[in-house]
């Protein structure tokens, strides 16, 4: 069974837009060029190991409004896709996206970083403007 945009009932569907003129609008013409998400070897190297866990999930990354610059990423580990959630695939491994942070993570590349003393996912975000002192919070 076919739907009217030519998707097969349980299929994964991708839509192309073509555009007949010049993209006017700016944030239509970023949202065409760009990634959305990306991840470097290692982080998902550790996205394959979280999924092979006794409980596997997939990892959402959202942004809260927070801390002294004013945004802050929100890392959660997820059982199934939220309806809104953008869903970024990259080699064998998923990422979700919130819809609300969609703009905000746009053209960034995650990565995971192992220290002495912690590891943790790392993003490198061209959009942002400046972060506060402790690190954990950013400005766009």
């Amino acid at each position: 069974m076919t739907s009217p945009g030519g998707a097969v009932a349980g299929k994964t569907n991708h839509t192309y837009v073509q555009f007949s003129r010049d993209v006017e609008n700016p944030l239509l013409k970023t949202l065409m060029t760009k990634t959305v998400h990306s991840q470097t070897p290692a982080a998902v190297q550790r996205l394959r190991e979280l999924r092979s866990g006794p409980d596997p999930r997939i990892l959402r990354v959202g942004v809260k409004a927070k801390g002294c610059s004013g945004n802050s990423y929100i890392l959660e580990l997820a059982e199934k896709k939220g309806k809104f959630d953008e869903v970024v695939q990259q080699e064998d491994v998923t990422v979700l996206v919130d819809s609300k942070a969609l703009l905000t993570v746009l053209g960034s590349e995650m990565d995971y970083v192992e220290g002495r003393l912690s590891s943790q996912f790392v993003f490198n975000n061209p959009n942002v403007k400046g972060v506060c002192g402790c690190g954990e919070s950013f400005a766009l």
